[in-house]
Parts: structure tokens; sequence; C-alpha cells
């Protein structure tokens, strides 16, 4: 049966979001620097296999195989003129794995930054954005998206033309960012400022939040930081942090750490919990159980936090809290 996110965000359960793609399709055989968005076409068994895997271990919500699906990123690979093709093909894939689940899931195309910078600092206008987001929407509107999903977004401008492009499509939208970069995001913007950035929307996101960053101690303390929201928080964090084992990129996240994550990540208010890189469906499956068995607490504090899932890794989100922030990763 096809669902609404705006339906399932009004049952008031906790929804779970799906994993990684991209670390998840390497494991598979993606090779570096290959671009997952032509997976869509040469290997679409994989690509409906994992969303299938995703809504087995118990995910609401499934992101297409389209993060890098724009015209600047696809580009580098000469395939510009491809982005509706792929755009509606993955969203056709996501499609058919949620129309056959045994419960409502919602297929949310993915969209992520275009790789360039604004001007002054940059090249790229609103107006360029715009049009390159809105040929990527159109393929997942056509391909039946339920839902914009504007995902590790660093630049206010880069949230406003993809924003702008889902409403102008008509399209409902998400919008996250990644904050990474001393607890903001790369721009600069704070998890506390992202509620300004999308109120001047003439059309309000569905909800807002926080994909991948550093691992799950900062993703949690960023939704900490968002409280006040006027609309539903996402918390989509990686599986713990990279570190290399031998000549691969391996993720330090368990199944167990990923349970106790996605709990917190109720308790600090988060009403849509899911995994970014590293994401296992194995992962995930431990985190519905989680959230399932959850009995919604109290907000956890910093050092609650710490202790349960490890030290944060950033220093912290404004002039003012960076010592602070950093002398409780330490445990201080």
């Amino acid at each position: 049966m096809r669902t609404s996110l705006q339906d399932l965000l009004a049952t008031g359960r906790t929804l779970l979001a799906d994993g990684a793609t991209g670390t998840n399709y390497f494991a598979a055989g993606l090779m570096a620097g290959e671009p997952p968005e032509f997976w869509t076409i040469d290997r679409p068994e994989e690509v409906s296999g994992l969303h299938q895997r995703f809504v087995d271990a118990g995910a609401d919500i499934i992101l297409t195989n389209t993060f890098g699906c724009n015209p600047h990123r696809l580009k580098l690979h000469k395939a510009e003129a491809r982005t509706f093709e792929l755009a509606k093909a993955a969203a056709e894939l996501a499609r058919g794995v949620a129309d056959g689940a045994p419960r409502p899931v919602v297929v949310a195309g993915s969209v992520g930054p275009t790789g360039e910078l604004f001007e002054p600092l940059g090249a790229l206008t609103h107006d360029a954005a715009v049009a390159s987001f809105s040929e990527q929407i159109r393929g997942l509107k056509a391909g039946g998206a339920d839902v914009v999903w504007i995902e590790t977004m660093s630049a206010p401008e880069e949230v406003h033309a993809a924003a702008t492009a889902a409403i102008e499509n008509d399209m409902p939208y998400v919008a996250t960012c990644s904050f990474d970069t001393a607890g903001r995001t790369m721009m600069g913007v704070m998890p506390n400022q992202l509620t300004e950035v999308l109120s001047a929307e003439p059309v309000a996101p569905l909800a807002q939040g926080a994909n991948c960053g550093v691992g799950a101690p900062d993703i949690l303390v960023t939704v900490l930081e968002m409280q006040g929201a006027a609309v539903p928080i996402v918390s989509k964090g990686n599986c713990g942090v990279p570190q290399f084992v031998g000549t691969e990129i391996v993720y330090s996240g368990t199944p167990e750490l990923m349970a106790r994550y996605a709990a917190l990540a109720v308790d600090a208010g988060a009403s849509i919990v899911g995994g970014c890189c590293g994401t296992s469906p194995e992962h995930l499956a431990a985190m519905r159980q989680s959230i399932d068995s959850h009995t919604k607490g109290d907000r956890p504090t910093v050092e609650q936090i710490v202790e349960a899932v490890g030290p944060l890794t950033n220093s912290a989100p404004s002039a003012n809290s960076g010592e602070r922030r950093s002398r409780r990763s330490r445990g201080e």
C-alpha cells in the first residue's frame, strides 16, 4: 500500500530510514571512482537488492540511488545528459521494492550537493543550481518518489536551491546537513541555524536534521542542539568512524553500537532515525529492534552520550562552546 511521509509521521511513531548506499555497493564490487548512479542501469539487481535488504531489516524509508545524480556531478563522467534517465530509473527500482513490501514504505529521492561552490566563492549561481536540481527532481518524480530527500548539504545557498527546485516541482521535501567541521557544516552553518535557513522557504520541509558527519556521538549532540525546530528532526548518522584496515576503509560501528545510538536518538528528539556511511542492513535490523523495544526517556546529556557510544570527534558548533564540547569529549 503506497503511503506518504506525512502520513507516516502522523502516526507519531519513530520512523526508521535506511542505511548506506555507496559503502554497501563497494562491498558488492563498486570500484573507486565509479559513480554508483550507473549501477541503476548496469546492475539494477544490486540496487533493488539493497533496497530489499533494508526493507527486510525494517526500514520505513528507502533512499534512491541518486545522491550524485545531478548534472554538475554527472558531468565528471560525461553523463550530465543522463540526469533525468538515471533519476527516473532509480526511483522506479525503489518504487518497485516499496510497492512489494508488506507494510507502507516511503520512497525518498536522494538529492546530494552539486560539488560546486556558490558565487562569490565559486561560479555556481542560484538559478543554475535550481535548474540542476530540478532536472534530477523531475526524474525522481516521474519514477515514483514520494518525497525529495535533500542530504549532506553544507551551504545554506545550496539548501535553498534544492528546496526551491522541490517546491517548484510540487514535491514535499526533507532537508539535512552534514555538521562535520567543528560541529558546523563545512560552510559554517550551526545545527541551531538550520531552522532559520529553512524558515525563509515558502513551503516548509516535512522534516529537517543531520546526516553523515563523523560518527554517532557527534550527530546525537547535533540533534540535541536542534531542539525547538518547527518540524520533525532527522538523525541519519554514520556507522562509527572510518578507519583503514589494510587498504580498505572500514567503519568502526557494530550493530550493538548502532542500536544504542538509535535509542539515544529517540531520546534526543529525533522522529526519523537512520544510518549513513557504513550502515549495513545488519546494523539497520539492530536499530529497528532497538527502536521498537525502547520507551522514550529524558534527553541525554553529552556525558551520557559519550558513555554510551564513545567520545566526540568534533569540537563545538559555536565559538563560545568549542572548549566546552572538546573538554566533555575527553571526559574532563
